[in-house]
């Protein structure tokens, strides 16, 4: 990347963090994929319980491997041999130490926003964990919510409905049905039963501080 850009996107990226700050979240700010295993590490104590959602932008930055080290009690959701299985480790997510997701979307308010089928990792994010780390490329950022959804919408609900084997309109066309509406609501989309736009959760100034801490990656990672 052109060392212009670069520096135009991490001051970007310094600002959203300082918002997040403001909204009683911590931040960091990784330049490559490579450092944020570091700083996952810095943040999690040997021994502690951990588990995560389903997140491609954890994956490029090598987090199951850490994970994976011997070092945590890991609560691995891959391991769910029955959907009984799967729910039982949904739940335990609600008692570990920490949790480890990705954002849809961060606005530059520093104000997160997420979008789930199943629900169990916003219920997380939400409440429950201690600890809650949040992974996120430079692309998720967004001018505010009107722009995160539509960003949800078009760049992150048709592939990763793709990547799970979703039959739904924006897995098939690229972009979810509502947009064909000119009045479409944030809500609105398919009817699918393989929907993954179900819940939404919007994480703005935080009663408990410190607890969500958003690493930023001044790279693209993810959906």
């Amino acid at each position: 990347m052109d060392n212009n850009k670069k520096t135009a996107i991490k001051n970007r990226i310094m600002q959203v963090g300082e918002n997040l700050k403001k909204n009683n979240m911590e931040f960091y700010y990784a330049e490559t994929a490579a450092e944020v295993k570091g700083i996952v590490e810095s943040l999690m104590p040997v021994g502690c319980s951990v588990t995560h959602g389903g997140s491609e932008s954890m994956k490029e930055c090598g987090i199951p491997e850490l994970l994976n080290s011997g070092k945590y009690n890991y609560i691995d959701r891959s391991k769910a041999q029955t959907p009984e299985e799967a729910k039982e480790i949904y739940r335990k997510a609600f008692s570990a130490d920490v949790y480890i997701s990705s954002a849809n979307a961060i606005t530059d308010s520093g104000v997160l926003y997420n979008v789930d089928g199943n629900s169990n990792r916003i219920a997380a994010i939400a409440y429950g964990p201690d600890s809650v780390i949040i992974i996120a490329g430079c692309n998720k950022i967004v001018h505010d919510l009107a722009e995160a959804e539509l960003r949800v919408k078009t760049e992150a609900a048709p592939p990763n409905c793709v990547r799970l084997n979703c039959d739904t309109y924006c897995g098939s066309k690229g972009e979810c049905v509502s947009l064909s509406k000119a009045d479409h609501q944030m809500s609105d989309g398919c009817g699918s039963d393989s929907r993954i736009c179900c819940n939404y959760l919007i994480s703005a100034q935080q009663r408990h501080k410190g607890r969500i801490k958003v690493i930023i990656v001044g790279e693209e990672l993810g959906y």
